[in-house]
């Protein structure tokens, strides 16, 4: 019983930590972007000159998207779409930014995709470098079934074992 309680809280600490490995890995592209692209405007280049040329479907496309917010928390330019349109950003995601400099955040726009957005502050506004997690949320759940299949067997191995021992332990 006591083995089985272990192998079940080390096989879900390997599951949690491979998942918290895997969802950061997916933030460190739209770091760099975001920080790059925040720095390059507060040098007072135009935001045409940082934009990406070509317009993401955010639902469907691994891209990243690029958008860029004023102080107020408008939209002044996007590569990002979803159904045609720019995504709204879920309110006091900018406001975190504003004070703490950066936000890196999950956003679900719409019920099935998920996005890997980090958001940075800089004198004039905001930048958000977004990315789907279609292809990191594919091997976290491959992962979790690698990790159930795992801790399956050496279950039926361990109380399989124990299943055995227990007449050899009655006869001696």
């Amino acid at each position: 019983m006591i083995l089985g309680l272990i192998v079940t809280l080390l096989c879900g600490l390997i599951y949690m930590t491979a998942f918290q490995i895997y969802r950061n890995l997916a933030n460190d592209p739209q770091i760099q972007i975001s920080e790059d692209m925040a720095g390059f405007l507060a040098t007072g280049k135009d935001v045409n000159s940082v934009m990406p040329p070509m317009e993401a479907d955010i639902a469907k496309s691994l891209v990243w998207f690029l958008t860029v917010y004023n102080d107020s928390g408008e939209i002044v330019a996007t590569n990002g779409k979803l159904d045609g349109v720019n995504p709204v950003l879920p309110q006091g995601v900018l406001e975190h930014a504003k004070q703490n400099g950066q936000n890196r955040v999950t956003w679900e726009p719409k019920d099935g995709v998920r996005i890997a957005a980090v958001v940075t502050k800089y004198e004039g506004g905001y930048v958000l470098a977004g990315r789907n997690l279609r292809e990191t949320e594919e091997r976290i759940e491959a992962l979790g079934k690698k990790v159930f299949a795992t801790w399956f067997v050496i279950m039926i191995l361990t109380f399989g074992g124990v299943w055995l021992l227990i007449p050899y332990k009655k006869s001696h």
